[in-house]
């Protein structure tokens, strides 16, 4: 089991995926609660992996990881323009309704925040470069 997240100052993306790609879990959350949160996410899916994006505020959170939860690996994914790509892969999980189908690709935003789509694309980031 693979535990993605997206790190974040003020809210953190979370996933949780098999080997075989299957989305078993997936929450944007406040960061006061995400340390507490990958925990119990490990001891729930008894996750062997911890893959995090390389941008924003990733290296304190490697630390706090690392002290929490010392026989994880913790593996940093590169999340270069991962923010666009979580926008597409939103509709793709949750087609636009109504009006929102109308308009152009480009000019719909999601609804709500994507740091947990944006933690399953390094997921898959992982995947691709480890399979």
């Amino acid at each position: 089991m693979i535990i993605g997240f997206d790190p974040g100052r003020d809210k953190c993306g979370l996933a949780v995926m098999n080997t075989e790609g299957d989305l078993l879990y997936h929450q944007v959350l406040e960061s006061t609660e995400a340390i507490t949160t990958v925990i119990s996410l490990v001891e729930q899916f008894k996750a062997d992996i911890l893959v995090i994006g390389n941008q924003t505020t990733s290296k304190s959170w490697q630390k706090q990881l690392k002290e929490v939860l010392p026989s994880i690996p913790i593996v940093e994914v590169n999340e270069r323009n991962s923010t666009l790509e979580a926008r597409d892969r939103y509709w793709m999980m949750y087609p636009p309704q109504g009006l929102t189908r109308l308009l152009p690709a480009g000019m719909r935003l999601p609804p709500r925040a994507i740091d947990d789509i944006v933690a399953i694309l390094l997921i898959e980031r992982y995947l691709k470069s480890t399979f």
